[in-house]
């Protein structure tokens, strides 16, 4: 705050007061301004050059706080990528399990291979998303992918060999109504066997899914039980004309189609290769021919696969080479 100096000079305590007023001021007052001045400049040069100097330290070198982060960090890294190898190793000796169960334990029972929804569901890292992991997301995303997909297919191999120690208990039940023969006499088929799967549809000219295979044969032709069973109540589906279908158990059902008479009631028991109906070109047909179906736990299935033991390997590879997409049906 400044003082105002004195004006008039009219009397000795006036001009006394006004030297005594600059005597302080030059002597005291402005050096110490002119000091405080450069002190606070010095400190601020000296912050703004601290500053500096720690900013470049700290990006071209370490400090020791830095150091232990860095082989903290480092040591994860490691734990990780010793994770994924063990991951990797696990799901390597699960595909062999996986393949042993299909070729071989599967095999032995004629049963498919397990499919339970929402197993294979894909891996989703999205979730993860909302979580900053920086320049080793990519690391532990893989890792945790890779642990997601180990844990279903574990889960999934657990549930198959459940089921296999099931099939294994009651393996000769099993053996004689698992469907295993042709449903009708292969010196009756007519042409080439309607494949199953996608196929061009002839009238609709698009591929069109195919549930089971079509077998061609004169009407009248006698229809056979392929496996053991009760047949089930025969509820109208539409296209499929007079049908039969038997639940065989194990997951198992088979569907005969288009027939042009039913030899069985529904709850009635039938052994494998017994007489149920008969060949005709009923509902939405386009000639004579059997609609033969498959059933696993609710899902088609190939029924070539069903019928290799009732032939040699070469009539079991003649027939599957000529499998084509043959249509029997207008519109399925």
């Amino acid at each position: 705050m400044k003082h105002p100096a004195p004006t008039r000079m009219d009397s000795p305590q006036s001009s006394s007061y006004y030297t005594l007023y600059h005597f302080f001021r030059e002597r005291f007052v402005l050096p110490m301004r002119q000091w405080l001045f450069r002190f606070v400049r010095m400190v601020l040069a000296v912050f703004i050059a601290a500053s500096v100097v720690n900013f470049v330290f700290s990006y071209f070198f370490y400090t020791p706080k830095m150091h232990r982060l860095r082989e903290q960090n480092e040591a994860i890294v490691r734990d990780y990528q010793l994770l994924e190898q063990r991951v990797d190793a696990s799901l390597a000796r699960l595909a062999e399990l996986r393949e042993r169960d299909h070729a071989v334990y599967r095999a032995i029972f004629s049963a498919d291979t397990l499919d339970v929804p929402g197993v294979y569901t894909p891996y989703s890292p999205e979730k993860y998303a909302s979580v900053g992991y920086g320049r080793y997301a990519p690391l532990m995303t893989q890792v945790w992918e890779k642990m997601d997909a180990f844990a279903r297919q574990l889960y999934l191999q657990s549930l198959s060999y459940d089921e296999i120690e099931k099939l294994a208990v009651d393996k000769d039940l099993m053996a004689e109504v698992v469907p295993a023969i042709m449903p009708l006499d292969r010196k009756k088929l007519r042409g080439n066997i309607g494949a199953f799967g996608m196929r061009l549809h002839p009238i609709l000219k698009r591929y069109i899914g195919h549930e089971g295979i079509d077998l061609g044969a004169p009407t009248g032709t006698p229809v056979y039980a392929t496996g053991t069973g009760l047949v089930a109540d025969q509820k109208p589906q539409s296209g499929y004309g007079i049908q039969i279908v038997i639940d065989h158990g194990f997951g198992y059902r088979t569907r005969y189609a288009h027939l042009s008479k039913s030899l069985v009631r529904p709850g009635q028991l039938v052994k494998r290769g017994e007489l149920i109906g008969e060949v005709g070109s009923t509902g939405r047909s386009t000639g004579p021919h059997l609609h033969y179906e498959v059933i696993y736990r609710g899902r088609p299935v190939n029924p070539i696969n069903y019928i290799s033991r009732d032939m040699s390997e070469e009539e079991f590879r003649a027939i599957t080479e000529s499998a084509k997409a043959t249509t029997y049906e207008m519109d399925e």
